[in-house]
């Protein structure tokens, strides 16, 4: 039984859906390309409509949404993905307004955006609108952003930044970055699990069967009473599989950090595409009436407790909708958009991989990151995978299951991809990390942490840098992280007790960092490079040079999480403390570690307590970069809407109080 009751009759026909459940989204945009996605409950007579101004003159674009531009991806009986490519004739204008709208045509009326979706829209517009900038020079970026957390959304933030901008184009933010965990697959509320339930239901997204698990389908997954909250009884019960039990589903203790809470991990691809439409959408919200399960008392509690915070996050969906359709948005994913501690170690691998159900959980989640996320980055590097996403969706049988034969192959296809990092030719160039899929892996050692990105794809890295005088690159996890915290993340790897610290950092795999460094170092790489992170649930800027190389290099790490997660404060608070005092700048500590030829120098916030050199509270950050690619500003925009947080370069002075309501805020 689906115990989340839809609102309408599911065998009603999609005309009495939206017709468009999500979107758009603007992804990747340059000036002879547009692209954007779309879920819609049915096909879409649509045209795409683009105005600017050049020269004094409005120059207009019509583009059918056909199929020369426009693949569809069927993913139930009322629901299909649009990504939509556009690549234009003339260029269009930089750092200029540029106008766009979505026409439907429908019983011979057609309506724009303004008719079918006028919360995506700013006060004052008549249309959607955004600027293809013609310098790297202003970015906004974030990650973590977990609906159930008991925070602001910092996405409605982003907006918020956009909406103040919109007549000075040049102020613009050039893209907006997420730079990992947009979802939360491991780690979902019961309320969102109802409603993701009853979303299924009312689309008829399609279900699949299961091979290797205790239940046959997705039919049988769905309706079982360990459905919510106890989702690790439902792995196979073989003695092989207990490791693989206690990490995708077991709620390990992390008794140094958080506590993982994986008792709803998502399983199917149904459930991991009906999140995305919900947490990017407000729409689906409007005809699904998620309904709590049976359940315990102590679960019932918690349920009620999280359907308060689920409330907040769904308050604040039009507002983060809004930005994703006027703000050029590219994104990559990290371990949650997976499962947590995706890929950690060679026997992470070796376990997961191994196993048909386990296999099929990663690659549904995979599925989904490349249909919503991964295309619309790099539309070119997925060429070949979008046709055979359609033909695993061509004629489900007669319970509208996929063909399990086809979802596999696509899901083997994807785990041997090798297109997930992407760059882009701006000034100063984009380069945006995959540090999840092309793990150097301890093969000696298959327990331990494999390195971030192995040794093909740092050479890779080398030759996109070579002769480039400054870049910005996008790492998931920070390069130059807290470095008690990655002590203390090494001591348990050492214990033996890797995942339980979640020991993922650059510096955790000896040839990874130093390969890494080795690039920095090289004579013919930038000398100013931008490091952008998020991953860790507070934020930090560190100003760090080189000494080994001659006049640089400078690296800014700068590091701006979570959207919609914190880290728990008074364990920051100690952290933070514990590493001042034992390596601050001039800390003899230094000299045995791999910071021994390096010089780090935090910047601290403004609105800080005395010595406090993170940042700890939800919301987005923004950098702006002056013409040789340094961060001239930079800014932690907070989710609470108090002022944002500016880190200051060392020598600025500005400590403020925090306020009585920074003060009163409860720790998550």
């Amino acid at each position: 039984m689906i115990l989340s009751v839809p609102l309408t009759d599911p065998d009603s026909s999609a005309a009495h859906l939206p017709a468009v459940l999500a979107g758009p989204v603007l992804r990747r945009v340059e000036a002879h390309r547009i692209v954007l996605w779309l879920a819609a409950s049915r096909a879409l007579d649509a045209t795409l409509v683009i105005d600017c101004s050049r020269d004094g003159l409005t120059v207009s674009h019509r583009v059918a949404l056909d199929g020369t531009c426009c693949r569809e991806v069927v993913v139930g009986r009322e629901a299909r993905l649009l990504l939509v490519d556009v690549q234009l004739p003339q260029p269009l204008p930089l750092d200029t307004p540029i106008r766009y709208d979505i026409l439907l045509s429908e019983a011979g009326v057609e309506r724009g955006v303004a008719g079918w979706a006028p919360h995506l829209l700013y006060p004052g517009r008549t249309a959607l609108e955004f600027v293809v900038r013609s310098r790297l020079d202003n970015v906004l970026f974030g990650s973590c952003r977990k609906p159930s957390h008991p925070v602001r959304d910092g996405l409605a933030r982003a907006d918020a930044v956009v909406m103040e901008a919109l007549d000075r184009p040049q102020a613009r933010p050039a893209f907006l970055l997420l730079c990992g965990d947009q979802v939360y697959a491991d780690d979902v509320a019961g309320p969102m699990l109802s409603a993701i339930h009853a979303l299924i239901g009312r689309l008829g997204l399609y279900g699949e069967y299961l091979e290797g698990a205790v239940v046959p389908d997705s039919d049988a997954l769905y309706a079982h009473p360990d459905g919510y909250y106890r989702r690790e009884k439902l792995l196979p019960a073989i003695k092989s599989n207990d490791d693989l039990r206690e990490r995708f589903f077991g709620g390990v203790e992390k008794p140094i950090f958080t506590s993982a809470s994986a008792h709803n991990h998502l399983v199917t691809l149904a459930e991991v595409l009906a999140m995305y439409l919900l947490v990017w959408s407000p729409v689906p919200w409007q005809f699904v009436a998620p309904a709590m399960p049976p359940l315990e008392a102590p679960l019932a509690r918690r349920y009620r407790a999280e359907a308060a915070a689920i409330s907040g996050f769904r308050a604040e969906l039009p507002q983060a909708a809004r930005v994703l359709a006027n703000q050029p948005t590219l994104m990559i994913f990290d371990d949650h958009d997976v499962t947590d501690d995706w890929n950690l170690s060679a026997k992470w691998e070796s376990t997961a991989y191994g196993h048909p159900f386990s296999r099929r959980i990663v690659g549904n989640a995979l599925m989904a990151y490349a249909f919503c996320q991964g295309w619309g980055n790099d539309p070119d590097a997925f060429a070949n995978v979008i046709p055979a996403a359609e033909r695993v969706a061509e004629n489900p049988d007669a319970t509208g299951h996929l063909d399990a034969a086809r979802q596999d192959a696509l899901i083997d296809a994807l785990l041997q991809t090798r297109g997930w990092g992407y760059a882009l030719p701006t000034t100063p160039p984009l380069i945006v990390l995959d540090t999840r899929t092309q793990r150097w892996r301890n093969d000696d050692h298959p327990s331990q942490p494999s390195g971030l990105m192995d040794w093909e794809s740092l050479c890779e890295l080398q030759q996109r840098l070579l002769d480039q005088s400054a870049a910005v690159i996008v790492s998931p996890a920070p390069m130059f992280g807290v470095k008690l915290i990655e002590i203390i993340q090494r001591v348990m790897t050492w214990t033996g007790h890797a995942l339980m610290v979640d020991a993922e950092n650059w510096m955790a795999h000896r040839g990874s960092a130093g390969t890494m460094l080795n690039i920095f170092r090289h004579t013919r790489t930038p000398g100013n490079y931008v490091v952008l992170s998020g991953d860790v649930h507070y934020s930090f800027v560190y100003d760090i040079e080189i000494r080994a190389r001659e006049r640089g290099p400078r690296i800014w790490q700068i590091t701006s999480s979570g959207l919609k997660n914190e880290f728990p404060r008074r364990l920051l608070d100690w952290l933070d403390r514990l590493n001042r005092w034992l390596y601050a700048p001039e800390s003899p500590l230094n000299r045995l570690t791999k910071r021994r030829d390096m010089e780090i120098v935090p910047r601290v916030p403004d609105r800080r307590r005395a010595g406090e050199r993170v940042w700890n509270g939800a919301g987005v950050g923004q950098v702006f970069l002056d013409e040789a690619g340094r961060p001239t500003l930079v800014l932690h925009h907070n989710a609470d809407g108090s002022p944002p947080t500016r880190f200051l370069p060392a020598g600025e002075t500005g400590l403020v109080r925090r306020s009585a309501a920074d003060r009163a805020t409860p720790a998550p």
